[in-house]
């Protein structure tokens, strides 16, 4: 396992790769040259070493993949389709290609045919929807890169030898070591924060990713299968594989999202974290109008980051009243604004036993009109176990205090919500706000504990929230510390006296000068 001064440098490297390489094309989507070259390096070393270990326990320790004929390794590309979801011929691999890149005038056409290759070499498999189109963004002719094939060829060279030469490490079968997994990540946030919107919108913060699974999977041993109906790049499914997924190798990973080239950065994320072909399935649709899991539901654990105050067809759509994940509440989510769309969408794929951790949108708290009408539903059925108002500018792209609903389907002893309000519970890192493993610990010790705590934590019982207007902010249950310092009315009183006598002698004072000035 990497040490944090191994991280720190390699975070050093990919900070300068990526700005020594960039150039013309946008940071946003510069990453996809930078993360499909890592990719590439990834599921070529990958099934090498994959490779290599069933020649080892077969008695030939030295055999090196790589240096084989293309003829010779067709022997195995049925087996390895099987078994790893891809094949890659010796010739193709990322070592082998890399190391010609600067002296090949047709590299572009060379990449092209390669990932076309590799793709293609799942057609008519188990993991064709998984290999699909996933080096659809990495374009070899964009101009941005080149105003003639000679300069795109040679920026993408100097891409491939700079991920060449990152110390990525290769021990695929140890859990504890995520190298690939966590330059993805730092990637995503570097690209992220420089992109703001563009970016952010895309990717969860690790740490909010991490409380969400914390949240999602406790007191829940025996999770088989996770979701995630807005996966964006994987980010939140991928922490129940460093979490869960340890202790549970056959742990299935589900998720949905609309934009295709999110969608591509979801796989190549679980390539990168070692999670198999056949242990994911990451779809490409409309959650909100063609859910694509249904028949996969009901899941245990679902955690989601859905996009906020997103537009849908609400009640212009007259089938959707009608569906069965929006018909039991009576009501559509607003037009303008889907984010309870998500939630009743959410709530039914979780299972009796399950736990749903959503990050919200905070005017789906206390928004009036249908809004008001979901939230009723779910209260009076007993749905939301617990509000926790997070800090504000923890997500890039957006500075509001966002939240997290917790729902769960299983009967309650207390009919009650949980309140929680960790919106000082945060470290100041840059521009950004960061929840620290402190803070994470805070918030799950109140979440597990049910325990009111001052200022902090309140149980408020449903009634109570119907009563009220059925809103769920935090802020009308918990009350807020006054830190303000008490004010000592006697010593305000006492300097009151003193600053008059002051100010009378003072005006004394000044008469009697002004009568000198005068000659009286």
């Amino acid at each position: 396992m990497a040490t944090q001064q191994e991280r720190a440098e390699l975070h050093k490297t990919i900070w300068k790769i990526a700005n020594d390489l960039r150039g013309s094309v946008d940071g946003w989507e510069f990453k996809a040259y930078v993360l499909g070259s890592i990719f590439y390096r990834f599921i070529s070393e990958n099934i090498c070493d994959y490779i290599q270990g069933i020649m080892k326990e077969a008695g030939q320790p030295d055999f090196d993949y790589a240096l084989i004929s293309d003829e010779m390794a067709e022997n195995i590309r049925r087996k390895m389709v099987e078994e790893k979801g891809y094949f890659i011929l010796p010739s193709q691999l990322f070592q082998n290609v890399v190391e010609n890149a600067y002296k090949d005038e047709n590299l572009n056409e060379h990449l092209t045919a390669i990932f076309r290759s590799i793709e293609a070499s799942a057609v008519g498999t188990a993991s064709e929807e998984d290999l699909r189109g996933l080096f659809s963004d990495f374009s070899v002719d964009n101009q941005s890169l080149g105003s003639t094939v000679i300069k795109r060829n040679q920026l993408l060279a100097r891409v491939l030898w700079a991920v060449s030469n990152m110390e990525l490490g290769s021990k695929y079968n140890d859990t504890d070591n995520d190298t690939f997994g966590d330059t993805y990540e730092f990637l995503m946030q570097m690209y992220a924060s420089q992109s703001g919107k563009s970016g952010g919108e895309f990717f969860t913060p690790q740490q909010v990713s991490e409380l969400l699974a914390r949240l999602a999977s406790w007191n829940n041993p025996n999770i088989q299968k996770v979701y995630d109906p807005a996966c964006g790049s994987g980010s939140l499914l991928l922490k129940f594989a460093k979490t869960v997924g340890r202790e549970n190798p056959n742990l299935k990973y589900f998720g949905q999202e609309v934009n295709p080239t999110t969608y591509n950065l979801c796989r190549i994320n679980m390539f990168l974290h070692n999670v198999n072909y056949d242990n994911f399935d990451i779809r490409l649709e409309d959650t909100l109008l063609k859910p694509q899991h249904m028949h996969d539901a009901p899941f245990d654990a679902i955690v989601s980051n859905p996009p906020y105050s997103l537009k849908w067809d609400g009640k212009e759509n007259p089938i959707l009243i009608n569906d069965e994940r929006y018909a039991p509440a009576g009501v559509l989510a607003p037009k303008s604004a889907a984010d309870l769309a998500f939630t009743m969408h959410i709530l039914w794929h979780l299972s009796e036993r399950g736990t749903a951790a959503i990050v919200e949108f905070p005017g789906v708290l206390y928004r009036g009109g249908d809004e008001k009408k979901i939230r009723q539903y779910l209260i009076r059925n007993n749905y939301v176990d617990t509000i926790i108002q997070l800090p504000a500018n923890l997500f890039f792209g957006v500075g509001i205090a966002t939240c997290i609903i917790v729902l769960k389907k299983s009967a309650r002893p207390d009919s009650s919500v949980l309140f929680i309000d960790a919106g000082k519970l945060f470290q100041k890192n840059g521009n950004k706000n960061i929840l620290l493993p402190e803070h994470q610990d805070k918030i799950m010790e109140l979440f597990q504990s049910r325990k009111e705590e001052p200022y902090l934590a309140r149980l408020v019982k449903n009634d109570e929230i119907l009563e009220n207007d059925c809103n769920l902010s935090v802020s009308s249950y918990v009350e807020q510390e006054d830190t303000r310092e008490a004010i000592d009315i006697n010593a305000v009183n006492a300097r009151l006296e003193t600053l008059v006598a002051e100010g009378n002698e003072l005006n004394k004072k000044i008469e009697a000068i002004i009568k000198d000035l005068k000659g009286e």
